[in-house]
Parts: structure tokens; C-alpha cells; sequence
């Protein structure tokens, strides 16, 4: 089964999250929805701009954590790496 690493961002180059989810599309509908209370649903954090996919939960939680280590700027060159423009890719994983 896989597992998806996701960046959420609240505009080009505005608050981001980082998440886990083994349900991308569904996990990004319930931000974008704001179905849970919580940072997304507050900060209006819902565009998808970055994600990946990994082979298992332990390397998505593992990947997420190095992340979250990560400077705000190397956040911001990986999501510009692929998505240069911070389209909002939920409608390309539906």
C-alpha cells in the first residue's frame, strides 16, 4: 500500500504543512473541506503544491519528520523544483 508525503501551502509561498496520509485524495478533500478543527482549517492552508509517494508508513513518517527539520527555504526550492508556479495539484490526483 502506498503512502503519500504532502505539502499544503495557504498561497505561493505562504504557511505551509506537511502531512502523511495514506488516502491523498481524500486526506486533501478533508482540509480543503476543513472537516477537522485544527492548523489547516485556521490558516486556511488547503492548496497542494508537493507530495510524494513512499512504499511504507515508516518511511513516510520518517520523510515527514526530516521535513519538518528543514529550513523554510529548502521547503520552498523543493515545491519550486516541481511545481514552480504553486499550482494547486488536487485536481490533477483526482
Amino acid at each position: 500500500m502506498p503512502y503519500f508525503v504532502y505539502m499544503l501551502a495557504s498561497k505561493p509561498k505562504g504557511t505551509l504543512y506537511i502531512g502523511v496520509t495514506n488516502h491523498l485524495v481524500r486526506r486533501i478533500h478533508e482540509h480543503k473541506s476543513h472537516a477537522c478543527d485544527g492548523f489547516t482549517a485556521r490558516y486556511d492552508v488547503h492548496h497542494l503544491v508537493w507530495f510524494e509517494i513512499t512504499e511504507s508508513i515508516e518511511a513516510a513518517i520518517q520523510r515527514e519528520k526530516q521535513l519538518k527539520n528543514w529550513k523554510r527555504d529548502w521547503k520552498i526550492e523543493l515545491i519550486e523544483k516541481e511545481n514552480p508556479l504553486w499550482d494547486d495539484l488536487y485536481s490533477k490526483i483526482l
